[in-house]
């Protein structure tokens, strides 16, 4: 079945009459073979080999064991606050053994990531995957895509044939670009931006999407106009002070976009730790969330929808999906070259996600089915109204 179709095919500026389920494995353009892979080895979970925290200890240690024998290139600053922009600086233009230390954490973390990465190539989804993008803060730094690149190279030396590509947009940016696709195309016909929401385990980010369907249909020019951020880790808020501030975050992006007359879809789009289920709850992998956002009992796209039930003219509709889901869905445009594809994001944990794009037959009949059911909808509902005000009439009469 279709994800979405217009209240009345052909309106461009109707609503979406229906959205697909929440965390579906069958999305517009790709089916999701795997993702939130929970891979463990004797020491746990392999994924927490390659992570940010990750990096940071292999770093660490290598200092650890430079101050045993003497003076630690990188000074007295701790290796937690040495941020990514310093690392590049270091690297690129430093002292060379400063530079070395930093090439040497990068050597390290490489080869951490070429084993995660092959122990998820023999896992079941991830098989027959030519091409991964790799994805998540570290990616925003030469360190990370040094690291990528090195890892690339120790994976192809081992003889797995699969390239290795930093994710093409901002780290920032690339979990709200891909909400864009977690609705069919003509969803957004007739729009020029739409609301997007990429939850982390350190950061929540709210932000509006140009489409820019003029330069490209694909979405492959989808930029995102201004972002919020909000580091919900340093705040600490309850679940529900959360919701409020994320709330808060969309209506003032509203008011941004009406502020600079861009017409805004009556769809927001969320990326979100964990397993999400259909009903838009969170079976398991939101632990990193304030507060307990596995719970029965809550419901973010609910909350959402209930919090802001219009936008424009139109009733609000709101899809919430995997995070690395949805920051791979980013490089789709660029993917279409090959069968079966994964991403890999490197954040608190590692996230982790497989696709296989769909064939053009598929999408046509999905288009298909679609027109067929909104006018089979349209001809319900016209049907019903007529009812309606035949009995209301047959009624009135009674009663003169």
């Amino acid at each position: 079945m279709p994800v979405a179709v217009f209240a009345a095919v052909g309106d461009s500026k109707a609503a979406p009459a229906t959205v697909g389920q929440h965390g579906g494995t069958k999305l517009p353009a790709v089916d999701i073979e795997a993702f939130n892979a929970e891979i463990k080895d004797g020491d746990g979970f392999i994924g927490d080999r390659a992570s940010n925290r990750a990096f940071r200890g292999i770093l660490e240690a290598l200092r650890v064991k430079l101050r045993s024998v003497g003076d630690d290139p990188l000074g007295e600053t701790p290796t937690k606050e040495i941020s990514k922009k310093q690392l590049d600086k270091i690297l690129t233009a430093g002292d060379p053994e400063a530079a070395g230390v930093v090439q040497g954490a990068v050597e390290g973390f490489a080869s951490e990531l070429a084993v995660v990465t092959a122990r998820f190539l023999k896992s079941k989804g991830w098989r027959d995957v030519s091409r991964i993008a790799v994805g998540g803060g570290l990616r925003g730094s030469r360190v990370g895509e040094l690291a990528i690149g090195r890892a690339g190279v120790i994976l192809k030396a081992e003889g797995n044939a699969v390239d290795l590509v930093p994710i093409r947009h901002h780290p920032d940016h690339a979990g709200l670009v891909g909400t864009v696709h977690l609705a069919p195309p003509w969803v957004f016909t007739g729009f020029d931006a739409v609301l997007a929401v990429d939850i982390g385990g350190s950061n929540i980010r709210v932000g509006i999407v140009e489409l820019q369907t003029k330069k490209a249909k694909d979405f492959s020019e989808c930029a995102v106009n201004h972002m919020e951020l909000w580091r919900h880790a340093v705040d600490k808020p309850s679940r529900d002070g959360a919701v409020d501030r994320l709330v808060e975050m969309l209506r003032s992006l509203v008011k941004k976009a009406e502020k600079e007359r861009l017409t805004l879809a009556p769809f927001i789009g969320i990326g979100c730790p964990g397993v999400i289920n259909e009903d838009g709850s969170i079976e398991k992998g939101a632990q990193n969330l304030p507060g307990n956002w596995e719970s029965s009992r809550f419901n973010l796209p609910a909350l959402v929808r209930e919090y802001l039930p219009q936008i424009g003219e139109h009733d609000t509709h709101v899809v919430m999906h995997n995070d690395a889901v949805v920051q791979g869905l980013s490089q789709l445009p660029y993917m279409t070259d090959v069968e079966t594809w994964g991403v890999l994001t490197i954040g608190t944990g590692l996230g982790n996600a497989s696709f296989r794009n769909r064939t053009r037959e598929a999408v046509k009949s999905d288009v298909k089915a679609a027109k067929a059911e909104a006018k089979a909808e349209a001809k319900a509902e016209a049907k019903a109204e007529a009812k309606a005000e035949a009995k209301e009439a047959k009624e009135s009469a009674r009663a003169r």
